[in-house]
């Protein structure tokens, strides 16, 4: 790994997402194509010719070519077209995809798809991070997405048609290996990456990691940090964006997660996530993860 720390290569590696595919095809003449309103962070990939993305607030558009692929983390206003200028790209229709075709000498080729973040941890640590990641094809620090990019180019290629679900896990290879060079290289990032990579409070985090049964209150993790119960409440949330409260709760859910998953007891997942109650504990994790423990236990056996 190249990140900065182990606690945010654990972090990284911990990220629990979905791709799922929406276009795979060509775009040919005036288009212009967005998911902007559909509140989902989602991805293309520029597989043959070129286009160009305009975002709402930005002056000059951003020219993307074959190779290249922009990772959008939220939903906000933008747009691809196949103009540069930004009140002319607006004018143009949206059209149907054609299929791919490697031999085209114009247009753009893209697949184009969805994330969905899981609830919890894996929210927070996306919430610390840019709205949008690009990837240029020349990047030499990106051998290893590179690739990826040229499997999926390849899957591409494939007749009678590609394999969405390949392509699906391909890209969301992709962007894993994407965001760890982005966060490696990008000392601007907040959220829970920028306190894991604060020295006092990533020696907290892995306490938290390590013992999430341990009855935390503020100032015990106060201490850990050698800092006052306000000082460590203020400087905690301005670097995580988050409570102290908030980001233990999203540590305990997902290790309660991983052991149900595991096929143990909701019983014996309450105790050691430091829920003296499971009343109590059931309420927190149908809270954060949308199900109760017992459900989710039951969602997961035999996988």
């Amino acid at each position: 790994m190249i990140s900065s720390s182990p606690v945010v290569d654990w972090l990284l590696e911990s990220l629990e997402l979905d791709a799922s595919l929406f276009h795979v095809g060509r775009y040919c003449g005036g288009w212009h194509a967005s998911t902007h309103g559909l509140a989902r962070a989602s991805f293309h990939l520029i597989v043959q010719g070129h286009c160009w993305l305009h975002i709402d607030g930005q002056a000059e558009a951003i020219c993307l070519q074959a190779g290249d692929a922009v990772f959008l983390l939220r939903d906000f206003n933008y747009r691809l077209s196949n103009v540069a200028d930004c009140e002319l790209a607006q004018q143009q229709p949206r059209q149907a995809m054609q299929p791919l075709d490697s031999d085209a000498t114009d247009g753009v080729g893209l697949v184009c798809g969805f994330f969905h973040f899981q609830p919890g941890l894996s929210s927070l640590i996306i919430e610390g991070l840019d709205d949008w990641i690009i990837l240029r094809a020349g990047d030499p620090a990106l051998s290893a997405a590179r690739a990826l990019f040229e499997l999926i180019l390849a899957e591409c290629q494939r007749l009678p048609a590609p394999s969405s679900a390949l392509l699906e896990r391909l890209s969301h290879l992709l962007f894993l290996y994407v965001l760890r060079q982005r966060v490696s290289d990008d000392q601007g990032i907040s959220g829970l990456v920028a306190l894991a990579r604060h020295a006092n409070f990533a020696s907290l985090l892995e306490q938290l990691i390590e013992h999430p049964d341990q009855p935390w209150s503020l100032e015990s993790m106060a201490a850990c940090t050698g800092l006052s119960r306000s000082a460590f409440f203020k400087r905690f949330s301005e670097l995580a964006g988050q409570s102290p409260g908030q980001v233990l709760l999203a540590l305990r859910m997902r290790h309660a997660c991983q052991l149900l998953k595991a096929n143990n007891t909701v019983e014996q997942v309450c105790a050691a996530v430091g829920y003296q109650s499971i009343a109590a504990f059931t309420r927190a994790f149908s809270k954060a993860v949308g199900v109760q423990p017992g459900a989710y236990r039951r969602q997961h056996e035999g996988r």
